[in-house]
């Protein structure tokens, strides 16, 4: 695997004692024999009950687990650990908040770094929204999604995750998009894309009919186009 990656999962429905088939994925990606792989849970508020999920994935697998806490935080150089490793793996939670606390401990320029340093970028929910321009996020009401547009960047345009998966995601982000958002990726649960520099490399899926589509404005009208996905299982 060569050049920048990210890979955008729509989010995980998690059996426990299991780990996710995207997530496995992500790890044949690195073609390493042991990969090193850091969560970031600040969009939890590192929560213990996030950690203990991320740590379950890795049971049995060959893989060299760590994770960046920010709430207690033990890493002092945050870049250097960044630049370590193989995968950066961030989880769902709160967006904004966790975009705003990375700014503070200057965790995104450090993503930026690894991402272009061949690092590999990846996560679920808010940890897919985080690489794009603009997005949907409950951050701000649980019972009410509403737009954020203050997201790194890295990836161009906007993003919707959970497009299956939650009843308002689909019809709120057309509406974002027809009154002048930019155009971009929603993403169903159980699946993700995989991007390489800027560019959608691939559709994946772990699950049968979740997929991602190319969501745009059209002659004044919002249209969906269907992405056709690889099944990974």
């Amino acid at each position: 695997m060569e050049g920048r990656n990210i890979v955008a999962v729509g989010g995980l429905r998690q059996r426990p004692g299991t780990t996710p088939a995207l997530v496995r994925h992500v790890l044949s990606l690195t073609e390493k024999e042991r990969p090193r792989v850091c969560g970031i849970p600040t969009a939890t508020g590192d929560s213990p009950a996030s950690l203990v999920g991320f740590y379950g994935w890795f049971l049995g697998l060959d893989v060299d687990a760590s994770h960046l806490a920010l709430f207690n935080r033990t890493v002092q150089d945050i870049r250097t650990f960044l630049l370590s490793q193989d995968v950066i793996y961030v989880g769902g939670g709160n967006t904004a908040n966790m975009l705003a606390v990375w700014r503070l401990h200057g965790v995104d320029v450090a993503l930026r770094e690894a991402w272009e340093s061949g690092v590999l970028l990846c996560g679920g929910s808010a940890g897919s929204l985080c690489w794009f321009e603009c997005g949907t996020t409950d951050s701000f009401d649980v019972n009410k999604l509403q737009s954020l547009d203050d997201g790194l960047g890295f990836l161009p345009g906007s993003h919707c995750p959970h497009y299956d998966g939650e009843e308002q995601r689909r019809p709120l982000y057309q509406q974002s998009i027809a009154e002048g958002f930019p155009a971009g990726y929603a993403i169903d649960e159980d699946a993700a894309i995989h991007f390489v520099g800027s560019e959608p490399a691939e559709v994946i899926s772990s699950r049968a009919g979740a997929t991602a589509y190319r969501v745009e404005l059209r002659d004044s009208r919002c249209v969906e186009t269907k992405l056709e996905a690889r099944s990974i299982v």
